[in-house]
């Protein structure tokens, strides 16, 4: 029985633990872990994904099987791990959506409101768009190699069979969102600057002539102006935020720069 033990320990467990963490991350990362991808093409995934990956961090699994509570323990330990992988990549991804809902807000668009496939929700027009093409972007870009590789990292900030620190975990959750947040303002601010130059014009036209709607000038201007400056810029939006998606998930490999 000391072969099929050695199988037992070196095979089925370390895949076993291995596919919890990296599961759990694609069932929340960003394309594959999309509401609606099928969840039979998610475990698929998971599972080739686990089963090439985990000849790669076998050194950094446990030799032998804990019993009883122990492993349970284990397997939660993972769980948790792999979900915050996976929400690190997912708060990364909602920077697009947030650009999209500035510069819908700023070009007139805000009241248009479609599904957005990202996030199963209510999104503004703008913002659906560029998450769904995001997405696109994202695999054609193979930016979901750096994913792997912090799950691969992770093994040595979080090792296997010792209890997560929540402080680091809650530390890299709060440099994320700055991070995302500010990434999605930055996307949107030539809209910014240019919604507040078309007010400007708007409430100088309307001091000069107050008798014309300026409304009825304004707000179609506003729409094509801002569509045809998003068809200028879409081009440098997705590389600064390839760049931002990056920056993030090697802060996340590096254990937070430390």
């Amino acid at each position: 029985m000391p072969t099929l033990e050695t199988f037992l320990t070196t095979g089925v467990f370390a895949f076993l633990l291995v596919f919890v963490r990296l599961g759990t991350a694609c069932m929340i990362m960003p394309g594959v872990g999309d509401s609606l991808t099928p969840n039979s093409i998610r475990l698929y995934i998971a599972l080739g994904l686990s089963l090439v990956l985990t000849p790669v961090v076998l050194s950094n699994l446990p030799a032998h099987i804990p019993g009883g509570i122990m492993l349970f323990s284990l397997l939660a330990m993972e769980f948790v791990i792999g979900l915050f992988l996976g929400t690190i990549a997912r708060i990364l991804i909602t920077a697009l959506d947030t650009a999209g809902m500035l510069i819908s807000t700023s070009s007139g668009l805000g009241s248009a409101q479609m599904l957005n496939p990202a996030f199963a929700t209510q999104g503004s027009l703008i913002g659906a768009f560029i998450s769904v093409t995001g997405v696109l972007v994202f695999f054609a870009a193979n930016m979901h190699h750096f994913l792997f590789q912090a799950i691969v990292s992770s093994y040595h900030i979080f090792p296997v069979g010792e209890i997560p620190n929540t402080g680091d975990m809650l530390e890299i959750v709060a440099h994320t969102v700055a991070a995302a947040f500010a990434a999605g303002v930055s996307l949107a601010a030539p809209f910014l600057i240019l919604s507040i130059m078309i007010y400007i014009w708007m409430g100088v036209l309307s001091r000069l002539m107050p008798a014309i709607q300026v409304f009825l000038i304004a707000v179609p201007l506003q729409i094509i102006v801002s569509l045809l400056a998003l068809a200028l810029t879409i081009s440098a939006i997705f590389l600064y935020w390839l760049g931002t998606f990056r920056d993030g998930m090697m802060f996340l490999a590096t254990g937070g720069g430390g």
